[in-house]
Formats: C-alpha cells, structure tokens, sequence
C-alpha cells in the first residue's frame, strides 16, 4: 500500500546556470552532478555537503519514464524539465483536480530516497503560503515521487535580476519577505540550504514564494553544520544581487558576473553608484559573519530571524513615485475660435442698423399702480400671520398658568438619568481548538487567538479544490475555538478579529450547566447567527446570555488567491 501525506506544494529548482531546459535528458553520475551544482556558489554552500566531498555511494538511474506516464493513476507526466543526479523534475497534470502540478522522480532504492521523503512530508506540515507547497509524498512501485505546486504566473527571481539591478523598494520588499519566510520556516526545524535566484518566484501581486524548502537540498544530498547562518547568507547574497546585479564570491553564476578576483567582498554601494546606503550594510551585516562589518558598528546576522528585525528596524522605503506625462497643448474648438461675443478684426463694409433699447420694466402709469397694489398685500399677510402667532402663543401660557405645572426643560429630564454601561472584555480564563470529529489542525496555536496580540493568528492548514476544509470527512463540522470564560458568566456580545475576510462564521454560548462541551449540540444559544464575517466580526445583544462557554464556528474558509482555502482567527474579546 503506497504511502501518503497530503498537504500543500513545490516547483523543480533550478541550478546555477542553466536553464532547466538545457538540463532535460541529461544523465550525469553524482560527481558531475555536485559539481555543476555548486558552481558559482559561496564556498559555505557546498563545505558541508554530506562531509564536503563527492559521494562515493552508487546513485540508480533515473527511472525512465516517459512523456504520457501515470502516477497513482491521476498524475500523467508532460516535460522532463531536468534530468540530474540519479532523480528527474517533471512537469505534469493533475487530471482528477485538472491543474498543472510538478513532480520530482526517484527510485526507491536511490540512498537519498528516504531523506526526500522525509524533507517533503515535514515541509508539508508547514502549511505556509509564503513557500510553494508540497501536496503529495508517495512510495509506491519501487518509486518514490514528490507532488507540488506548479505556479505558471510566477516570475523567477533569475529572470527579475537578468534585466538589472533593482529599485530600492523592491529590494526592501525582497529581503523583508525572504527572512520573514525563513524565519517563521526555522521556527519549525526546516531548513532550506539551496537558497538561489532560481528558488525564489514573485507573483503578479509582489509577493514572494520560495520553492524547494528542504526538498531541494536533499534531492542533492546537501547539509550544513549551521543551517540558520546558511540561509541567512543566502538571503544576504540574493539582496546584494538585486542591488548590484553581481554575485558577491569571485564566481559568475546564476546568469551574473562575479566579483572581480583577489577584491574580497566588497559594498554593494561601493560596487555600483546610487545604492541605496542602508540595504548595502544590510546586506553586508547578512553575507560577512567574520567581522567585516566592525567599521560600520553592526553586528552580524545570523540568523533569518536576527535579519528580518533589521529590515523591521530600518525606515520603511516607499515605492518610487508614480511619472505622469505633460497633457497636450489645449485647443480651442471651432466655436471658440469664431468670433462670437468679440469684436471682429476684419470689420464689414455693411453698417448694420442700431436696434433701440426697449424701456425698462414697469415704468408706465399702470405699472407703478400693480407695484404698490402688490406691496400693500404682502404687508397684510405679514400682519395677519403675526397677529396669529401671538394669539396662539398667549393662549398656550395661558393654559399653563392655569395649571400650575412647567414643562421642565431637556436638561432637567437628562439629570436623573444614568448613561448605559459600555461592554467590557470578560477575562478569559482559556481557549481550546473545536474538535467535534476528534481531530485537531493547529492546537499548539490556539492561544494565539487569546493573547490580545494582532502579530499572532491561529491559522488553519491550506486546504485544496474545497471550502468546506477541502471536503475532508473529519471535517465535516468545520472548526473553530471555544473560549472558556472560567465561571458562568453574563455575555453581551463579542468582538473578533478574523485571520482573513471571507470566513463563514457562527458564535454560539453553551447553556449555563454545560461542563466540556465539544460538539455544536452543546451550543444551544445563538450570538451570532451564520454569516460571511469580514475582517472583524463584532455583535452586541439587546439581552445578555449565561455562558461559561463561546463558540467562534468556522465552516467555510476564503481563498488564499492560489487555489487554496485557508482562514483563522487573529483575537478573540467575550463582552460581558
């Protein structure tokens, strides 16, 4: 029986030079392989590739297969992108879900085979949509495979670089979103070790995807001894790239020049005019661990993390401004250009005869009669309507001295009253994640939805062709938190944070007796009927329920722009 793990995705990677074109149908042994591979590249790159030397075990052939294969019967091969190393990168369909999907190819007995497996399901479990996905981890048929996204739209950072250098703020967007990445990746124990230009795709929309994690490195059999200060060099050498558009060792690779040999490392300001300053030492605290950044009084970054809180440090670069072109010269229109209500330069010969003026209004005999005959009637109306409107106000005081009761003015009405209480935050005294099947997503993150921070979000896995959490059986009844407010208390209303807009939500209170309620059964009072909440979700009762237990009930999940579901929620406040 083959084994699965489904998740979500990754592309074949290309390696130094060479398009992955040119490498398709080429058998290489493992020696030629690992040396094309780390052509061009940092020598910290390849000093740890299992032992800094070439492999000395036998490596299988790649499996031929060819153009039209099946696997697993819904995966049909279409383009061997690159054959190298003992395994293959195919470009192939999916033809139960009919999108395009990458696979990578090797035999079961190859010695890398089970590090593969093993890198693609961890790198699965991720679940973050900053890093191409990997949706299937298969064994079967004396072949191990590697399913992931194929992303089509997307531009590798290769060919971005082959045009130029790049404007400061995209640059800035670069490093900020790679170490983010990284990062939030090494949190998780994953490491990359085969961070290039070719690793790195930007959408249509700016953002940045990197492919490969994990993956990548051990299809070649790459490790490190320090895998967090690999990446970070890495991340270091892509931004000197983008600023000077050369690659920062003596080495051309990745379709750029070098540095000139016997120079060391030098500037990215000092290599090219114009540099924006605080990106070069960026990029130098990155690349330079050894002390070449003690002039400039920066320390080093070592890792992604220590990195990103840089880029977080320095003032935000603004994308450039918008050119706008000189609207055309204004023209005068036919009409504007004659000479109607001017006098004409090129006078007729024709005097034309002087009309008279006619005499002004109302200036005859009869005329000055009709203006005082209307004058006198307007002055009557006026004193007609004031002579009513005395009347009518002396009677009304009148009728209130004859009772002896005042009206007491607004001020006098407000003053016994007391302002409604506003609706505060009731302490929560803990939150679990809602399991009705059993079955949990991100339970270790659940606080994140109660800690009052807006930088933390639980967040749900990214889910494939459905809404519903991808249609799955165990999750029929969707997800969710349940909040525990410690005691029964009086609730108000809520007010929810949501990770993204677009979630179809409920909120439902467990009856006042309720004790560990786990399904929506034990949910019995509504708070928030269901609704498509968008960034925050907020309800305010006319009449407060008895709760100790809330319920935030995601069924449905918005699209994560590729192809994917995902939602969560940020912050979670019970008003009581």
């Amino acid at each position: 029986m083959a084994e699965r793990s489904t998740a979500a995705v990754d592309v074949a990677d290309n390696s130094g030079d060479e398009p992955l074109t040119a490498k398709a149908d080429e058998a290489t042994t493992d020696g030629t392989a690992q040396a094309e591979d780390t052509k061009g590249a940092s020598p910290k790159d390849t000093e740890n590739t299992d032992g800094g030397g070439e492999r000395s075990e036998a490596v299988p052939a790649s499996p031929d297969l060819h153009s039209g294969h099946k696997l697993a019967g819904r995966y049909r091969l279409e383009e061997c992108v690159t054959r190298l190393d003992g395994f293959s990168s195919w470009r192939a369909v999916d033809e139960k879900l009919r999108r395009a999907v990458g696979v990578h190819l090797l035999p079961a007995d190859h010695p890398r085979a089970r590090s593969v497996l093993a890198a693609a399901r961890s790198s699965a479990l991720l679940g973050d949509p900053r890093f191409v996905q990997v949706l299937d981890a298969v064994e079967e048929n004396d072949l191990v495979y590697v399913v992931h996204e194929w992303l089509p739209d997307a531009t590798e950072l290769t060919a971005l670089l082959a045009t130029g250098p790049m404007e400061a703020h995209d640059a800035y967007q670069l490093v900020s979103q790679l170490s983010q990445a990284m990062a939030a990746a090494h949190r998780e124990g994953l490491s990359h070790l085969r961070l290039t230009p070719g690793a790195v795709l930007r959408s249509s929309t700016g953002q940045y995807r990197i492919r490969g994690l994990a993956v990548n490195a051990a299809l070649r059999g790459i490790t490190a001894e320090r895998p967090l200060r690999t990446d970070t060099e890495a991340i270091g050498a892509l931004l000197y790239a983008a600023l000077t558009h050369r690659w920062p060792y003596g080495n051309d690779a990745h379709g750029l020049a070098g540095l000139p040999k016997g120079m060391g490392l030098i500037a990215p300001d000092q290599v090219r005019a114009g540099v924006h300053r605080g990106l070069s030492e960026l990029a130098m605290r990155a690349l330079a661990n050894d002390g070449a950044t003690a002039s400039r009084q920066e320390p080093p970054c070592t890792t992604p993390d220590e990195l990103a809180k840089a880029v977080a440090a320095m003032p935000r670069i603004l994308p450039p401004e918008p050119t706008f072109t000189a609207p055309p010269a204004y023209q005068r229109t036919t009409y504007q250009q004659g000479t109607y209500g001017r006098p004409s330069s090129h006078p007729s010969a024709v005097t034309q005869p002087v009309m008279a003026a006619p005499p002004a209004p109302l200036q005859s005999r009869a005329g000055r009669a009709l203006k005082w005959t209307v004058s006198a009637l307007l002055i009557a109306a006026l004193g007609l309507g004031s002579w009513q409107l005395a009347e009518a106000l002396l009677d009304r005081t009148k009728g209130s001295d004859d009772t002896g009761v005042t009206e007491p003015n607004e001020d006098d009405k407000n003053k016994g009253e007391k302002p409604a209480p506003s609706a505060e935050p009731l302490d929560i005294a803990g939150a679990t994640e809602f399991m009705p099947d059993g079955s949990g997503i991100k339970q270790r993150d659940v606080a994140n939805s109660v800690d009052g921070s807006p930088g933390t979000s639980w967040v749900t896995p990214r889910y494939e062709g459905f809404a519903n959490f991808g249609n799955l059986p165990q999750r029929k009844q969707g997800s969710g938190i349940i909040v525990d407010l410690g005691k029964v208390r009086d609730v108000s209303g809520v007010d929810v944070s949501m990770y993204a807009s677009g979630q179809t939500t409920t909120v439902l209170a467990a009856s006042p007796d309720a004790s560990s309620p786990s399904t929506t059964a034990d949910f019995d009072q509504p708070i928030v009927k269901r609704t498509v909440a968008g960034s925050t979700l907020k309800e305010k009762l006319d009449e407060p329920v008895r709760t100790r237990y809330v319920l935030i009930h995601i069924t449905e999940l918005p699209s994560d722009g590729t192809g994917g579901y995902r939602g969560g929620i940020t912050d979670i406040s019970v008003l009581g």
